[in-house]
């Protein structure tokens, strides 16, 4: 047996061994026993029963029956922890035996001298085992942050219904064991958004179908890639009056995913995992993951998969990673919304460590095809979500075991030639500085930074030492490759070092430095509008696009937290939809227009006639390039960030040429990656920048200027170019790097009285790439007379 494994096998045993005998005074009183209301079934107050086939629930009656279920039961808590992004109630519900809700601030207490082993002092083993017995494992669910995966707000019903009304044995068991932390949507605008856009097409050719926009108002999908950044108030929410207050030992993702593959995954996660993740978690998740998935086959739940589609590399998605919690993410496969699917069995297709139509010791049970409904998904979900809690509260002990041997670990004094911390730069004593934001993003994620004679110092003998790590070292994605020779994509993207991102640089420290810690208050600063205000319009497709609701999002003006753009007011931001795009007379109202990153044929085209109301088919088309062609021409400037560049070089016969086009994955790969990136400094937009700078780089092009038509590339200009002599890659994955060498990454493109700008990149990447703002927010300054 392991070490590792040998001491959290003693240690369990002891806590166990020590733990007193629980009375049946102690147990939850039956329901009939309560002095409260009938717990109300989810139907009573829906109207439906959550999984029925066509129904959806709005998020007002959602919260609703929450409300009643704190009313009826002595087993519920329910609060509001704040507004959403649109003003929405953000909620959580606790739900334990009812001695346990009148000890939450002791259970409380208990996590974090558990999370922090410094808080124990001298003897801590003996005080650890002392607290571990007195504790209840802490299991935080989470539903609904992806809105069209609508399985698991609603199953957040039908979940606490049967912990807050049930008697059975393995419930009281749960309430006894456990404090679960349910979360019913990480994002409740969306709930409405899809369920608005689902009951408008409901019986037309269209039912089913996903909305014409996004359905978290700036980030979509992506609300699912801000677990380190804290962007959104979604997360922040979550992490500082959750995550960061029970320090959960368990966290349960309920997701959905596409109908033609597996009907469930749940853990092992496929590799790579990030290396930062600390090995009892790596221990936890596989334990947990494997007796679920038991568990479900056990129930006659058919096509459960593990060990494969998904891997455990980036922190965006798994916070509780590194900070002493396993992520289990279940996966359940889709219906359309709210609408029944019919799967033929041949139809299924393989994914990422498994072939659905094949037996394998990851997936030893079938699913044989057939119609798919909501109610499946709902039935798969709640299944395993109470796998999950058995294992949780028969397993007490163990996890709470292991859960302080985390933070154990992540304490010890570190060895000679160990990494003992990361050294920043101290930001100047007033104006802007990207030291202070990424500051705030750790001191969020629970690290601790202190402020020092020698700059701002992160050291690793911390609880969350290994979360700071992640985001400040460089990231070596291995070079995984299929029996082809092709690459193996990420599941997300391979990057994610913010002092590049950031600008900042970062000095890694091996032995310990002498330091004196001081008091310091950075002064803000603010450019002032020199050129004047600009009006600056957004292109958004009725095809959503995450990167249109990113940079939205840059130029938000609900709270400025962290809002370079915003504070600089020196922009006023529009929408540009299709319809006013084909109208024309662009420039008598907008000094720049935005074309975020899109495909040139979804930007052209839009949804095909037929696969949506006819309002939101057919993209900008060839009125829309013509108002461009005509707004550029006249004076105003575009932008065009990463893909979108091929639509302008297409339509607008720019003299430039993309270098990657046609390439094959082996030839040249880049899924997510920063790259560095040289500036010509003697241009406007990088006449206030270092030399070097970098690129995030994800289905980027890289261009060259053609030479053809000497007058015609006169008028063409590189901003940025990739570094001719060395490797471009900086961290994450680079396949077929010398394709860039020496091309251009930036080009401006004069076209009549205006300018086009190309980005090879996006650089406004999920709100973290704040080196290249100062590139973006260039590009907007007024261009009519006013």
């Amino acid at each position: 047996m392991p070490v590792r494994a040998l001491a959290i096998f003693v240690l369990t045993a002891l806590i166990l061994s020590a733990s007193p005998a629980v009375s049946r005074r102690e147990l939850p009183p039956t329901r009939a026993a309560r002095k409260v209301a009938p717990v109300p079934a989810p139907e009573e107050v829906l109207g439906f029963r959550p999984g029925d086939d066509r129904k959806l629930a709005a998020w007002a009656s959602v919260v609703a029956y929450f409300k009643r279920l704190d009313e009826a039961s002595d087993r519920v808590r329910f609060e509001e922890l704040g507004k959403s992004t649109m003003g929405a109630p953000f909620v959580v519900a606790t739900i334990s035996a009812p001695e346990n809700l009148r000890r939450l601030e002791e259970f409380k207490d208990i996590q974090r001298r558990l999370a922090d082993p410094r808080t124990l002092g001298k003897d801590a083993d003996r005080k650890a085992r002392k607290l571990i017995a007195r504790g209840k494992t802490i299991v935080l669910i989470t539903c609904g942050i992806h809105s069209t995966e609508v399985g698991s707000y609603l199953s957040s019903m039908l979940i606490a219904h049967r912990l807050a009304s049930s008697d059975d044995a393995v419930v009281l068991d749960i309430l006894r064991e456990t404090i679960v932390l349910l979360v019913p949507s990480l994002n409740p605008d969306g709930v409405d958004i899809v369920k608005s856009w689902y009951d408008k097409t409901l019986g037309t050719p269209y039912e089913g179908t996903e909305p014409p926009a996004l359905y978290h108002k700036y980030t979509g999908h992506d609300n699912n890639r801000d677990w380190y950044a804290f962007t959104q108030r979604e997360t922040q929410l979550t992490v500082e009056k959750i995550h960061n207050v029970w320090h959960p030992q368990i966290v349960h993702d309920i997701h959905q995913m596409g109908r033609d593959g597996a009907r469930l995954f749940l853990p092992p996660y496929t590799q790579p995992v990030e290396p930062n993740v600390p090995k009892q978690i790596v221990e936890g998740y596989t334990e947990l993951g494997r007796a679920m998935a038991a568990e479900m086959r056990r129930e006659s739940f058919k096509g459960v998969v593990t060990d494969a589609i998904f891997d455990a590399w980036t922190p965006a998605r798994a916070y509780s990673h590194y900070h002493g919690g396993v992520r289990i993410l279940s996966e359940t496969a889709s219906a359309r919304i709210a609408t029944p699917v019919n799967v033929k069995f041949d139809d299924l297709r393989a994914g990422r460590g498994y072939d659905p139509r094949k037996t394998s010791t990851n997936f030893p049970d079938l699913w044989p095809g057939g119609q798919w409904r909501l109610r499946d998904v709902t039935d798969y979900m709640t299944t395993a979500a109470f796998a999950l809690l058995k294992h949780a509260a028969r397993n007490r002990g163990r996890w709470l075991a292991r859960f302080y041997e985390t933070g154990k670990q992540a304490v010890r004094p570190r060895r000679e030639g160990e990494l003992w911390g990361f050294l920043l730069p101290r930001p100047p004593a007033r104006g802007l500085s990207n030291v202070s934001p990424l500051s705030h993003i750790l001191t969020t994620g629970g690290v601790e930074v202190l402020d020092t004679d020698q700059g701002m110092l992160v050291r690793m003998d911390q609880p969350y030492g290994a979360f700071a790590r992640a985001l400040l070292e460089k990231q070596q994605y291995p070079n995984l490759r299929d029996g082809r020779g092709n690459p193996v994509p990420p599941y997300d993207v391979t990057a994610h070092t913010l002092p590049l991102l950031y600008g900042i640089e970062v000095k890694p420290l091996y032995s310990p430095i002498r330091y004196k810690e001081t008091s310091y208050a950075w002064l803000g600063g603010l450019f002032g509008c020199s050129q004047g205000v600009g009006d600056v319009a957004i292109y958004k497709s009725h095809v959503p696009s995450m990167d249109e609701g990113w940079t939205r999002w840059i130029w938000r003006n609900e709270d400025g937290r962290s809002d370079i753009a915003s504070k600089l007011k020196c922009v006023r931001r529009f929408s540009l939809e299709d319809a006013e795009a084909r109208a024309g007379g662009l420039h008598a109202k907008y000094d720049t227009i935005i074309i975020p990153d899109q495909s040139p044929r979804v930007i052209l085209e839009g949804h095909k006639p037929g696969a949506m109301p006819e309002e939101y088919t057919g993209g900008l088309g060839p009125e829309g390039v013509r108002s461009l062609r005509e707004f550029v021409e006249d004076g105003g400037t575009l932008v065009f960030l990463n893909r979108a560049s091929g639509f302008a070089i297409e339509q607008f016969g720019l003299p430039v040429r993309d270098v990657t086009a046609g390439l094959k994955r082996t030839e040249f790969y880049a899924p997510g990656s920063i790259l560095r990136i040289e500036l010509d400094t003697s241009h406007a937009l990088a006449s206030h920048l270092p030399e070097e700078s970098i690129a995030w780089v994800e289905d980027s092009p890289a261009f060259e200027i053609k030479g053809g038509d000497p007058q015609a590339a006169a008028r063409a200009r590189v901003v940025a170019r990739y570094p001719q002599n060395s490797d471009p890659l900086l961290s994450g994955w680079l396949l077929g790097g010398e394709k860039l060498k020496g091309k251009a990454a930036l080009v401006e493109v004069a076209v009549g009285k205006g300018r086009v700008y190309l980005f090879g990149f996006r650089p406004q990447y999920r709100g973290q790439s704040l080196a290249t703002y100062p590139l973006f927010f260039g590009t907007v300054r007024p261009t009519r007379k006013k």
